[in-house]
């Protein structure tokens, strides 16, 4: 009788609790899609002033002008990647190649071969890559992200600190994430990631990419346990974009969005906070040309659920450019539909002023001459000014970056501009390191200008 209950207590209980069992090992997946994941390494012709300076005369180090004298010396960068073709064309990161004027690709057979660069897309940190080679190459195939669920085993497979094919396990530990970037939505993961494991794939247990490793929390640069993985249905769009036509082309509505609290959803009726709210329209966009107005709250995109306002500017990016998509709103509490026509973003410059490498896997390409106190630091422009969605009033030096060891990080953030140092107002990078340069090498007080609202944090070096 005991049997008997416990084998119906079996049936009884969801498909799911035993459906995918731990699997016992992953040497056959390994054995499988080594093959196609390779080393990246790119190095780049540094001249003798750049980032490398001459030791001052009288100097402990002034010998080492005469070792490096004036010829153009390299800076290398090693990461991962894995072939999607078999002709020979490789995905990796943008900062892995980033500046480089030479691409070598190495398979685990010990084989290397020079390689072009395709096409890079700083805001996603992708790039595409092809192999001079007329040989057959080993490769492996993008799957449906979207299946990945918490908890569903993955595999990375890479080159951490450029020792070469190295398998690492877990399990996707959240969905979702968000970085800081325009159109994040990383796939969080347990796998041991480090440096050199930039670009390389995340497979799941049926040996599909469901998304390329990127970047990774630490406050020690080294691996903690969460990692980043650039989901592969946002992989494969732009991947698809840059071998067809050399860059990306992204939907443009020419609004900004902000988040919808749980008291604005309770002021909309709304049982749960979803959607997206319109707190600027570009007079020279296409929301422009129909009736949408700030403080529209818009609820779905061409018949999508808006999750949230991250998601909408996503789903807006992805969209074909002069598709035609209906927009349900609220308005002063009454639901109506508005249809935009979709334009082409202007990237204008934003290669150049894209944000820096992620924290934990950085390359070693670009010196890190706007660096201080553990932020990155670049212009207010038009472009940083709509990515970083500074506030109009914010004048002075833009934050786009934080180191995650230094003490700035918690107390600054990306897309912070920085108004005073020593109650000492500036405009410019150098302004700052005037004040650093006459300082005694203590703390600051930085005034930041945050969304409007104004932060004042004391740093250390």
């Amino acid at each position: 009788m005991q049997k008997f209950f416990a084998v119906l207590l079996l049936l009884l209980l969801p498909a799911a609790v035993h459906a995918h069992p731990a699997p016992d090992g992953f040497a056959d997946l390994a054995e499988r899609l080594s093959p196609a994941v390779v080393n990246i390494s790119a190095a780049q012709r540094l001249d003798a002033g750049d980032g490398l300076p001459d030791f001052p005369e009288g100097s402990p180090l002034e010998r080492f002008n005469d070792i490096f004298g004036d010829e153009p010396r390299i800076a290398n960068s090693l990461g991962s990647g894995f072939i999607i073709d078999p002709s020979g064309i490789v995905v990796t990161n943008n900062h892995v190649i980033d500046g480089a004027d030479e691409v070598e690709v190495s398979l685990p057979d010990g084989r290397t071969f020079p390689a072009d660069i395709i096409g890079i897309d700083a805001v996603t940190d992708l790039a595409v890559l092809r192999m001079q080679t007329s040989e057959t190459m080993p490769s492996v195939a993008f799957g449906d992200s979207d299946t990945a669920r918490v908890g569903d085993w993955v595999i990375a497979i890479g080159n951490p600190f450029g020792l070469g094919g190295t398998l690492t396990a877990g399990v996707v530990s959240a969905r979702g994430r968000d970085a800081g970037g325009r159109y994040d939505d990383y796939i969080q993961t347990d796998v041991a990631i480090n440096t050199g494991n930039s670009g390389g794939p995340l497979f799941n247990m049926d040996g599909d990419v469901v998304g390329v490793n990127t970047l990774i929390f630490s406050p020690t640069g080294a691996s903690v346990g969460i990692s980043l993985s650039i989901p592969a249905n946002i992989a494969t769009r732009v991947v698809n974009q840059l071998i067809e036509y050399g860059e990306t082309r992204r939907g443009w509505l020419g609004v900004r969005v902000q988040e919808v609290t749980a008291e604005l959803a309770e002021s909309f009726d709304l049982e749960t906070p979803y959607g997206a709210i319109l707190s600027f329209i570009d007079p020279d966009g296409p929301a422009a040309d129909v009736d949408l107005r700030q403080g529209d709250l818009i609820l779905t995109y061409g018949g999508r659920r808006v999750r949230d306002s991250r998601i909408f500017s996503r789903l807006v990016a992805e969209t074909e450019i002069g598709e035609e998509v209906d927009l349900e709103i609220i308005r002063r509490d009454r639901r109506m539909t508005r249809t935009v026509t979709i334009g082409e973003l202007d990237e204008g410059e934003a290669d150049e002023d894209a944000p820096a490498a992620p924290p934990g896997l950085v390359s070693p390409l670009q010196p890190a001459s706007n660096e201080l106190y553990g932020m990155t630091l670049g212009e207010l422009t038009p472009q940083t000014r709509r990515r970083y969605r500074v506030h109009p009033d914010a004048e002075g030096v833009l934050v786009t970056d934080v180191d995650g060891t230094s003490d700035a990080a918690g107390k600054v953030r990306a897309g912070d501009v920085i108004e005073e140092v020593e109650f000492t107002r500036v405009a410019t990078i150098e302004e700052i390191r005037e004040i650093v340069a006459n300082s005694n090498g203590g703390p600051l007080r930085f005034q930041l200008n945050r969304g409007g609202q104004y932060v004042l944090q004391s740093i250390r070096p």
